[in-house]
């Protein structure tokens, strides 16, 4: 069987990589997906544009370029490209000598994250644009979070989906024993439902910001909500509810690649609460919650950068997997994904830059 941390992302979906707030007009910043250099470009006027990281003249990046009304200039010899990828200017030579420009990527602004679509661009419009969870909706906060974490994107997926895994998180959440309710496994989705049951400590102020209430180890509230988690490939979301109430906590999360191996992500969270009936009362305790989620996230990047750390001293993956949801979450990573022997086919054919779009 392939060694599911070998399989690379599928780049035939839109991606987040980068938070708007990064780029301000008139700048241009680097970014990447799966080792490629990518620069978002914002004009004082229009929208955001993202273009290969290379002047196509000495390959320095055009990221530490200016921005000059639609286009960038690289920072070397001034050679300027628009939106289209084209080489709109090169200051020493006439119009009719411009040379060919750089790979050029669709693009979305989208909730105060910017996408691109790294794959077949002739794919992007037909692709679907992620559904972000309930950011857009007025009833709910939400936070904004991310950070670089070293490992293979799987173990993110496998580390939401298991929520067995509370028994790491007892010294902020206390004693939590989970009950698995079932789930589905579709060709590109596995989903888990979850209640729980506090059976020692107390519950975090963080915790009971999200449901708005404080609660005890008492059987009435024991197994109350449901927990539901999916992997809509390549997305993760999670939300939490109390019968048919709207959920609580809805929470849309990706991994986004950043080296040629996908040995590293970079994680992009939109964690939405629901504001409860005393106005203002989430915005005075939003510190408590900030703080109790960064703690959360803390004790998740440890854990799975140490299973990174034992796959690459074992040379493989030993894991042994008994969860069969976590073993359906795998295959479908597995299918979804860009198998190793498809990678090395797909290096053999591309024997030139992929330039030509630009040029055309």
């Amino acid at each position: 069987m392939v060694d599911l941390r070998r399989v690379k992302c599928d780049p035939d979906y839109w991606y987040p990589v980068a938070w708007s707030h990064e780029l301000r007009k008139g700048k241009t910043i680097a970014t990447r997906f799966a080792g490629q250099p990518i620069a978002l470009v914002r004009p004082q006027e229009g929208t955001v544009f993202a273009l290969e990281d290379r002047c196509a003249h000495r390959q320095v990046p055009l990221s530490k370029g200016r921005v000059e009304g639609e286009a960038v200039q690289c920072c070397y010899h001034g050679w300027a490209y628009g939106r289209s990828g084209r080489c709109i200017d090169v200051p020493y030579l006439g119009k009719g000598k411009l040379p060919n420009g750089v790979r050029t990527y669709p693009c979305r602004e989208v909730e105060g994250l910017i996408f691109i679509f790294p794959g077949d661009p002739a794919k992007a419009e037909t692709t679907p644009f992620p559904q972000l969870g309930s950011v857009a909706d007025p009833a709910y906060k939400t936070r904004r979070f991310g950070e670089h974490v070293n490992c293979h994107y799987s173990f993110m997926h496998e580390n939401l989906m298991d929520m067995n895994h509370q028994f790491m998180h007892s010294k902020q959440m206390g004693k939590m024993k989970p009950r698995y309710l079932g789930g589905a496994d579709e060709p590109r989705m596995v989903e888990a439902r979850y209640s729980f049951a506090r059976v020692g400590g107390k519950q975090p102020w963080g915790e009971a910001l999200i449901f708005g209430e404080r609660r005890d180890a008492s059987a009435k509230f024991a197994h109350r909500d449901v927990m539901t988690i999916r992997t809509v490939y390549p997305y993760q979301t999670l939300h939490i509810r109390t019968g048919d109430e709207p959920p609580v906590m809805d929470l849309w999360i990706v991994y986004v690649p950043q080296d040629a191996e996908h040995l590293t992500c970079r994680v992009f969270g939109l964690l939405s609460i629901r504001r409860p009936k005393l106005k203002g009362a989430l915005e005075l305790a939003w510190p408590l919650l900030v703080g109790f989620t960064n703690r959360i996230f803390a004790e998740d990047r440890e854990i799975v950068e140490l299973e990174q750390k034992a796959w690459r001293e074992l040379g493989g993956d030993r894991n042994q997997e008994v969860f069969p949801v976590i073993n359906a979450l795998r295959d479908l990573l597995r299918r979804s994904g860009i198998q190793p022997e498809t990678q090395a086919q797909d290096a053999e054919a591309l024997t030139e830059p992929d330039r030509a779009q630009a040029a055309e």
